[in-house]
């Protein structure tokens, strides 16, 4: 299966699903910090970071509804949607809690925000596994790593001109 997004050959969607959880992982971080006593601008640097990655999730969800366009109906296609599914569980739990904190005047996180929060992220990681099952099934053959400096001689359109200088 070809992505119908891409750069230099290789799909975009799952380039672009690491940095919302990145985004969130880090948000949940610097709530945990606020959480925990430390200092109160964090709570807003947390709740700006799950805003960030919202909106990084919102352009992963669009790639990712493109490239199922492609998908073949059979496990596979069961295992993208879910995995998209998932990632948009995630990413719900993830606006609930900045839908709660919008209107407060720090928008600091509370327990139970953090909480759902730490209960999003698990649900992002089994996002994460199922994410890398589809890439290894799509790569599967086609994957060739060189490891070697033969790899260059595959480069096309590029000419490698050495010099030798003898004094």
């Amino acid at each position: 299966m070809q992505s119908r997004l891409r750069v230099q050959g290789h799909p975009i969607q799952p380039m672009l699903v690491t940095f919302p959880f990145g985004l969130f992982v880090s948000a949940t971080v610097f709530d945990l910090t606020d959480v925990l006593g430390g200092p109160a601008f964090l709570g807003e640097v947390g709740y700006w970071t799950s805003v960030a990655a919202l909106v990084a999730a919102a352009l992963a969800a669009v790639a990712g509804m493109i490239d199922l366009w492609d998908v073949p109906v059979d496990r596979t296609r069961r295992t993208a949607v879910t995995f998209n599914l998932v990632n948009v569980a995630m990413a719900a739990l993830f606006l609930l809690a900045c839908l709660v904190r919008a209107d407060a005047p720090q928008r600091g996180a509370s327990v139970v925000l953090l909480l759902t929060e730490v209960v999003a992220l698990g649900i992002g990681a089994v996002g994460v596994w199922l994410g890398a099952r589809l890439v290894r099934r799509f790569d599967a053959g086609r994957r060739s790593e060189a490891t070697t400096f033969d790899a260059l001689a595959d480069v096309s359109d590029a000419t490698v001109d050495l010099a030798h200088h003898r004094p």
